[in-house]
């Protein structure tokens, strides 16, 4: 059987894969050509990531599809149910890449309070010339320890980020509708580890409390953060999203940076991907990365021998 994997896969993932006995295309096929080639080739498997879209026209298209999977864990790029209507299975790896996107969560927490983001624009156009200068605009750090982050959802990726806030002598709050409670475990190199334990508390609590506010939340309807919830937030608060693009109200985080209500924020989603608005790209009081939270080559070996291992248990 032939796995199309559209997006890449990682070289583990492949291995796995054919040890299992499939035939890995990694061709690179244009949206409005996959369904063609899922048929000209007699693909039985799609693999996507979070570029290549697999709605209902591709779903109706292909007779021979069994399986559609996710190397992540958003699903928004796949008609989901409709595809599960016509017996196929729809996979992803909810727990594949947690750590790599708690770890860029505090990357742009770093870079926010110590304005890495600014300065390293900055430093190559003036460090020459106007050195103290940037010294003084940069002097004004704040250390993470001891302040309060509150995570907007305390999933898989919202427990990983607790643990590093944990370790780093944070505060964690949490706010979460379908998870009233979690216990997270922080491991250590040694083998100890200590656990607490987190209790959901309602959303605007979490925005009057929090220092710093991460979301990790899946595609919304609306805003979460938008004018209303800005406006009751801790002035000089720092807000990071590595979860998904529309769920800030861009217009008014730049208005709320503006006035300094917002000290920085950490944008790795956007709502209008894959074209930022030029807003928020040329933004000083922004941390920029272009959707990279599952990229690193731990969380894609990860995700490629985790997809390998479903695909192999349904079709092996």
């Amino acid at each position: 059987m032939k796995v199309l994997a559209n997006d890449g896969i990682s070289k583990s993932g492949i291995l796995a894969l054919e040890k299992g006995g499939f035939e890995v295309i990694t061709t690179k096929v244009a949206q409005e050509q996959v369904a063609n080639f899922v048929n000209e080739n007699n693909v039985s498997v799609v693999l996507v990531r979070s570029a290549t879209k697999v709605r209902k026209d591709i779903i109706d298209a292909c007779p021979g599809l069994k399986i559609i999977g996710r190397g992540g864990v958003g699903m928004d790029n796949i008609d989901v149910d409709y595809a599960k209507s016509k017996g196929i299975h729809v996979i992803n790896t909810p727990a594949s890449s947690s750590e790599s996107v708690a770890e860029l969560v505090f990357a742009h927490l770093f870079s926010g309070v110590r304005f890495l983001h600014d300065s390293n624009r900055n430093m190559p156009l003036e460090g020459d010339t106007n050195f103290d200068g940037l010294k003084k605009a940069y002097a004004n750090g704040i250390e993470l320890r001891g302040k309060t982050l509150g995570i907007v959802g305390i999933g898989r990726i919202g427990q990983a980020t607790a643990k590093m806030a944990l370790g780093l002598g944070m505060k964690v709050i949490a706010a979460d509708s379908f998870i009233p409670q979690v216990d997270v475990k922080v491991e250590f190199f040694d083998g100890q580890s200590i656990t607490t334990t987190i209790v959901s508390q309602s959303l605007e609590s979490l925005f009057k409390e929090a220092d710093f506010i991460t979301l990790h939340v899946p595609a919304q309807d609306g805003y979460i953060i938008g004018e209303a919830a800005l406006a009751i937030m801790k002035e000089g608060v720092g807000i990071v999203n590595c979860a998904r693009g529309g769920v800030i109200d861009e217009v008014a985080l730049v208005k709320a940076l503006d006035s300094g209500k917002v000290l920085f924020a950490g944008l790795d989603v956007f709502e209008n991907e894959p074209t930022p608005e030029m807003a928020i790209l040329m933004h000083h009081k922004i941390s920029l990365t272009p959707h990279i939270g599952a990229a690193t080559g731990e969380a894609q070996d990860r995700i490629g021998t985790e997809l390998a291992s479903q695909i192999i248990s349904i079709l092996g």
